[in-house]
């Protein structure tokens, strides 16, 4: 029997539920590169927050009711001797007044207010594309995970937070403090690698088999991300030390290049997270094989035929990127940690971390 022919497709019938057509992939994914600038304003807030010791101004956690401020005297004069009970106040504080309070009272308000603003840019927007069907169902699970974990980073803010209430101390725990950069960088990275798979759901180089010079690329471009996480993570340590505010000198510190006071603590690895001059030296170190190491990659990268159009402009913007980073670096060493270049440098390194992801995605075989 003669087979029936196929009818043709009508262009103007709705896809189905669930299917992201290339204008939803465009809508979604820059509500979503949308979301990563907002946690790189988070990250900003969160360094002027913490260089200016406004992180310890509000003693309690409420998440919901916390978002409304204070909107009397009484209420201020409240919140202030509340605050004169923790060392802090008594240590660095004392008789600043109640003016002086407000200032570091706002600053702390805003990261948490910004914290919840983003939970809202999130839910909001997610309920809406679920509803009417323009993402596919794994892509909600995968997105209310997402949100999940940004109240769950809340929650770690806290946690670290309430170390700065214990006798004699002054700012929080740097292991806290560490444990909540980390959980924010890990977030962003998440949504920005969702949001790049989105708006880039088909890899440009779509061969089955790999160059050698594409998998010398994309391995360099894997050890120089590994290599990124931890000079944050060091970062992390050196803001937390406060050991960004000795040894103001570069490259040498105290006139050696290695600090003769390096290995002064026993067992010798609590040096690499107590020791100031262990600290920075160590991100020094970690910073400078980073920069290295991106180098090798836009080296052989460059040099590379076959990667994409895509992926050669990742690595020209990866190139700047490192540049500045560290030139911030060496810029915030020298003027001993003003709040602006600290802020800078801490949101950047976001910035480079979202490029070197960028590089990676681009590098991504069919």
């Amino acid at each position: 029997m003669p087979t029936q022919p196929t009818p043709p497709a009508n262009p103007d019938k709705a896809p189905p539920r669930g299917t992201m057509t290339d204008a939803s992939r465009r809508l979604v994914s820059g509500w979503l590169f949308a979301l990563c600038f907002m946690l790189l304003g988070m990250i900003a807030i969160g360094g002027v927050t913490r260089l200016t010791g406004s992180g310890l101004s509000i003693m309690d956690w409420q998440p919901v009711s916390g978002i409304i401020p204070p909107l009397s005297h009484a209420e201020w004069e409240r919140l202030f001797a509340l605050y004169q009970t923790i060392p802090q106040y008594h240590l660095q504080h004392e008789g600043f007044g109640l003016a002086g309070f407000q200032k570091i009272f706002w600053a702390e308000w805003t990261h948490r207010f910004w914290g919840r603003l983003m939970g809202l840019t999130l839910l909001l927007p997610l309920l809406w594309f679920t509803v009417r069907g323009m993402i596919t169902r794994a892509l909600a699970v995968r997105l209310f995970v997402f949100f999940v974990l940004g109240g769950l980073q809340g929650a770690i803010g806290w946690f670290m937070v309430a170390s700065g209430f214990r006798p004699d101390s002054t700012a929080v725990e740097p292991v806290r403090l560490v444990l909540h950069l980390s959980a924010a960088l890990i977030l962003y990275a998440a949504i920005l690698w969702t949001a790049f798979s989105i708006r880039w759901p088909t890899p440009e180089n779509t061969a089955t088999t790999a160059a050698p010079n594409t998998r010398a690329v994309r391995a360099l471009a894997f050890c120089a991300t590994g290599l990124v996480c931890l000079t944050i993570i060091a970062g992390g340590f050196t803001a937390g030390t406060h050991a960004g505010f000795l040894f103001n000198t570069f490259p040498l510190m105290d006139g050696h290049l290695i600090p003769t006071g390096y290995a002064q603590l026993s067992p010798f690895w609590l040096n690499w997270f107590v020791n100031k001059a262990a600290v920075q030296f160590d991100h020094r170190l970690l910073a400078t094989l980073t920069a290295l190491t991106i180098g090798a990659v836009l080296l052989v990268g460059l040099r590379t035929r076959g990667l994409g159009q895509r992926a050669q402009n990742s690595l020209i913007l990866l190139g700047w990127a490192v540049l500045i980073q560290y030139a911030l670096g060496v810029t915030t060493l020298l003027l001993v940690v003003p709040v602006w270049a600290g802020a800078v440098h801490q949101t950047f390194a976001a910035v480079l971390l979202g490029v070197m992801l960028f590089v990676l995605h681009s590098l991504r075989r069919a």
